[in-house]
């Protein structure tokens, strides 16, 4: 694993892109994933075309708490005392979670419409970059800097990592980003899932070591980034 974990740190550092498998009995969908300060059009344009799921960027608790973002949730449950309607879509019956990781929607306030690849990489690039700067100057006010740079609603979905980690929850979100801090990297991370036209499911993965293996990205599954998070940090 660790010389898979080399090869996805370097990957990720020069902004290619990796693949992730989260685990079997899970979601069992394999994500096409980068360093979100990486993305460009070009980058966005991949994701569509051969990934195909939700654009999203992935959030480490040291971040999202600084920036006070809320759970999706949380803003349901909340705005239920005025939409009832909110509380009759209380997302309790997923099948392989406890909860949702969904946050806020965001725009850069540079964009247009949002949507496109332009647009898009503008937005999850500068998200990545604050998420950088959050991490090694944790004393600005990075809530006004937050409301200063993005409007919401918006088109890139903001994904938060469980404040405990694989420990809480062992999802896509919190796979990619303890990934990232493990290998020194700034853990905000756009991800996508990858699906098959053919069949209307998630890629397979035997197909997705297929996709890999033809461009060369990495392939990692959830237990090895699991491994590799325990022996650096739960040791």
């Amino acid at each position: 694993m660790m010389d898979e974990a080399a090869k996805a740190a370097e990957q990720l550092e020069s902004g290619g892109f990796i693949l992730v498998y989260d685990e079997d009995g899970r979601e069992e969908e394999v994500d096409l994933v980068m360093l979100a300060e990486k993305v460009t059009p070009k980058h966005v344009y991949t994701l569509r075309k051969d990934a195909g799921g939700l654009i999203c960027v992935a959030l480490h608790p040291k971040i999202w708490t600084r920036w006070g973002l809320p759970f999706l949730h949380d803003v349901f449950s909340f705005s239920s005392r005025k939409y009832d309607v909110l509380s009759r879509l209380t997302p309790d019956d997923i099948p392989y979670d406890s909860r949702s990781a969904f946050s806020l929607t965001v725009n850069h306030r540079k964009t247009y419409t949002g949507i496109t690849d332009n647009d898009r990489a503008l937005t999850i690039s500068e998200i990545g970059r604050m998420g950088r700067e959050t991490m090694e100057k944790p004393e600005r006010d990075w809530k006004s800097a937050l409301g200063g740079a993005f409007r919401s609603p918006g088109h890139v979905h903001l994904l938060l990592a469980a404040e405990g980690l694989l420990r809480e929850r062992r999802g896509h979100t919190e796979l990619t980003v303890v990934l990232a801090e493990s290998v020194g990297l700034p853990p905000v991370m756009a991800l996508c899932e990858m699906l098959d036209g053919e069949t209307g499911r998630a890629l397979s993965l035997g197909d997705a070591r297929r996709y890999a293996e033809e461009h060369g990205f990495p392939i990692l599954r959830g237990e090895d980034i699991a491994d590799l998070w325990e022996r650096k940090y739960e040791g």
